[in-house]
C-alpha cells in the first residue's frame, strides 16, 4: 500500500510539474486578468462582471504579447517584451519549487538554491516557449532576425 502511495506521490509532482512548464508562459496574462477582474469587481461590477473583465484583459495581454512579439522588428524590444512574460513566470516556478522543497529538505540554504534552480528552469521554458509561439514572418521564416 505504501509503494502505491509513493507512485502516486511521484505521479501527481509530475503533474504538476509539467502543468507548471505548460503554463508558465500565461502568468503575465493570468495576473493581469486576475488584477482586472478584482478591479472590476470591487468597482461594483458583480461576479459575471469580474470575470468577463478578467478574461478580456488576460486574452488582451496574451494576444497583444504575441503580436508585439510578431511585429517588433528591434531585438531589444522583443527581449523586453519576452522577458514581460518570463519574469512573473520564473517568479511562479521559484514559489512552486519552494512550496514543494520546504516539505522535503530541513535546510534553508538548500530550499533557497533549489527554488532558485526551479525558478530558472521555469524561466527559461517559458522564454522557450514565447520565442518559439512568435509568428512566422513573410515566406516562412522566422521574424526573430532583429
Amino acid at each position: 500500500m505504501i509503494f502505491i502511495g509513493i507512485l502516486a506521490s511521484i505521479a501527481a509532482i509530475g503533474t504538476l510539474c509539467w502543468l507548471l512548464f505548460t503554463l508558465a508562459v500565461f502568468a503575465l496574462p493570468f495576473f493581469a486578468g486576475v488584477a482586472a477582474g478584482m478591479w472590476a469587481y470591487d468597482s461594483g461590477a458583480g461576479w459575471l462582471g469580474g470575470f468577463v473583465v478578467g478574461a478580456v484583459a488576460a486574452g488582451l495581454t496574451y494576444g497583444i504579447g504575441q503580436l508585439l512579439l510578431a511585429f517588433v522588428r528591434p531585438l531589444w524590444a522583443r527581449i523586453a517584451i519576452a522577458l514581460a512574460f518570463v519574469a512573473p513566470a520564473a517568479l511562479a516556478g521559484y514559489h512552486a519549487t519552494h512550496g514543494i522543497v520546504k516539505h522535503t529538505m530541513p535546510s534553508e540554504t538548500w530550499q533557497i538554491a533549489f527554488s532558485v534552480i526551479g525558478a530558472v528552469a521555469v524561466g527559461v521554458t517559458a522564454l522557450l516557449k514565447m520565442t518559439t509561439m512568435a509568428t512566422p514572418g513573410p515566406g516562412g521564416g522566422s521574424v526573430a532576425h532583429g
